[in-house]
């Protein structure tokens, strides 16, 4: 059985601010269902790692809870938050403190082959 869920933010639209809910949320349960977890913000959603983006985008209408309290609620049940390093390119001291670490393709690639490792892409 696999013990890492990857969730690579790969297709996801930052604009589109009602798609990013989700993948924050099923990585949060899949912490307190005791499996590692890590999120790889890459393509347009390695925005969503620079200091001021998520924290303008809203989920859902209602009580208000933007894109980085969901990423701060992931933070706190112990979802790793990880970006390609082409997001250093362009914001490299201007990140949110949720990110813990910048990984290349390699990485992904390497996760994604391992048998341990089940990979959502989202």
């Amino acid at each position: 059985m696999a013990e890492t869920l990857m969730s690579v933010m790969v297709n996801t639209d930052p604009k589109i601010a009602t798609e990013l809910g989700a993948p924050f949320f099923q990585a949060t349960v899949a912490t307190a269902m005791e499996f590692d977890v890590e999120v790889i913000l890459t393509a347009r959603a390695r925005e969503l790692a620079e200091k001021g983006v998520a924290e303008k985008l809203y989920v859902k209408e209602g009580p208000p809870k933007s894109a980085h309290d969901f990423i701060k609620d992931a933070h706190e049940a112990e979802v790793h938050f990880k970006v390609r390093t082409p997001a250093l390119e362009r914001w490299w001291n201007d990140l949110i403190p949720e990110i813990e670490e910048t990984i290349g393709g390699a990485y992904v690639i390497q996760q994604a082959m391992d048998e341990r490792v089940v990979t959502f892409t989202h």
